[in-house]
């Protein structure tokens, strides 16, 4: 397993997230059963953000949505710019158990980029698995990451891709699918992820989880990927890129990821910076006393990982700008 690194943490933030770990214990761990609850929660999340309203204004930024996409697939994205001249860009791929999520909730982790690295943020509005196969959320990443790596707007630009649990999964398929286009692979500058899904047959910690895992339904995390995969045995949802973790990882860009201790997810990280590491400079890093959706928690660790991440794409963009 990869020779990862356990981020450095004191008594005082390892007993303040241990703390919230009590909280996160008397709520209900997301699952996916059925087709009905995702449908319900994603109306929740969109009701939420209607009264929010517009985030980005307090810090004096706007969004544009367009549709994008390239032959022939389309798919909206959410584009926000710093108020300067773009250093390099994200592209921003949200998590959600690929059944809820959307662009625009990401907006607060986005425009702490926008502002801390001087890039541009191109959040993907991809497709749902409760209507649409798996692969085809994977269809409209790819495309959107096509559209980016050649337009004109941001062609002069280094590209980092940023991926969160199920956007992870999406990230790193991506890039394996990208292979297919060595010269717009070439132009990836890094990859961040966290805790992602990348064998889409549960690994061995998936296959372990207990019932006290904290946010997801650890138990019911093999059926679940079993259920948005439909039709196909466990030797199908092992090629890549629909599992990741078997790819070939040659070309790829530098990667940083996280994963939580307490996660079922652990091994999902940690099998795939092994591999990743043989072909491109990868850290990674084990969060103590760390569930999974953690870089969303009011502690101080999240916050300390989410500084680290935009002082690692400054300094990738900053190698890699575009004579």
């Amino acid at each position: 397993m990869a020779n990862h690194t356990l981020w450095p943490a004191g008594e005082v933030e390892l007993a303040q997230m241990q703390r919230f770990n009590k909280k996160l214990a008397w709520l209900p761990r997301f699952r996916i059963r059925n087709r009905v609850t995702p449908r319900v929660i994603q109306a929740l999340l969109r009701v939420s953000q209607k009264a929010r309203g517009n985030t980005l204004l307090k810090h004096g930024l706007q969004a544009e949505t367009r549709r994008v996409g390239v032959d022939g697939v389309t798919v909206p994205v959410r584009i926000i710019r710093p108020k300067g001249k773009a250093k390099g860009v994200v592209l921003d791929i949200h998590g959600g158990g690929w059944v809820i999520g959307n662009a625009q909730m990401d907006d607060d982790l986005n425009v702490a980029m926008v502002k801390a690295c001087d890039v541009a943020v191109v959040s993907v509005d991809y497709r749902l698995a409760v209507n649409t196969p798996v692969e085809g959320l994977m269809e409209d990443c790819l495309a959107a990451a096509r559209w980016l790596l050649s337009d004109g707007e941001f062609a002069d630009l280094p590209v980092i891709v940023v991926g969160e649990s199920a956007g992870g999964h999406l990230a790193a398929a991506t890039l394996l699918a990208l292979k297919q286009w060595p010269g717009l692979l070439e132009r990836m500058s890094g990859a961040l992820l966290y805790y992602g899904v990348y064998d889409l047959t549960g690994t061995p910690s998936v296959r372990a989880a207990g019932p006290e895992t904290l946010l997801l339904d650890g138990p019911g995390m093999v059926e679940a990927l079993r259920m948005l995969t439909p039709g196909l045995s466990d030797e199908a949802r092992r090629q890549p890129p629909l599992s990741p973790l078997y790819g070939d990882f040659t070309g790829l860009p530098p990667a940083l990821m996280f994963v939580g201790e307490l996660d079922p997810l652990v091994d999902d990280t940690l099998y795939l910076a092994e591999r990743w590491m043989k072909s491109a400079p990868v850290e990674v890093y084990l969060l103590p006393s760390s569930a999974h959706g953690f870089i969303h928690f009011p502690t101080a660790l999240a916050s300390g990982v989410l500084a680290y991440s935009r002082e690692w794409i400054t300094a990738q963009i900053s190698c890699n700008r575009v004579a």
